[in-house]
């Protein structure tokens, strides 16, 4: 296990992870490899943006929605890309959602 993987558990079910006791959603594992790593590109040049454009509220809005896109695209954001109709608990606190006996466990 690497120190990410200790830092940032994921959930049993492989849709979170974990930071700080908050449930952020994975990527869609159905992505094609391809198609992933250009989404990830875009993502991290979009939040790029987002830091170059401080001060100009006009271009910081078009960064942001294109750092929203991105996630929408790589399906941590939007849609759920599960298909067993399980509620999403994205950016929600582990404690409060069906997998807080879970974290518990695994921090004592």
């Amino acid at each position: 296990m690497t120190k990410d993987e200790r830092a940032y558990p994921d959930t049993p079910d492989g849709r979170y992870f974990v930071v700080r006791g908050r449930l952020w959603r994975k990527s869609d594992p159905g992505l094609d490899e391809t198609k992933r790593v250009n989404l990830v590109s875009e993502l991290m040049a979009a939040r790029r943006t987002v830091r170059d454009a401080r001060g100009d509220k006009d271009a910081t809005a078009a960064a942001r929605k294109r750092v929203e896109d991105s996630k929408i695209a790589l399906g941590e954001r939007g849609l759920v890309w599960w298909d067993d109709a399980a509620a999403d608990y994205n950016r929600k606190l582990a404690k409060n959602t069906p997998y807080a006996e879970w974290w518990a466990g695994i921090n004592g």
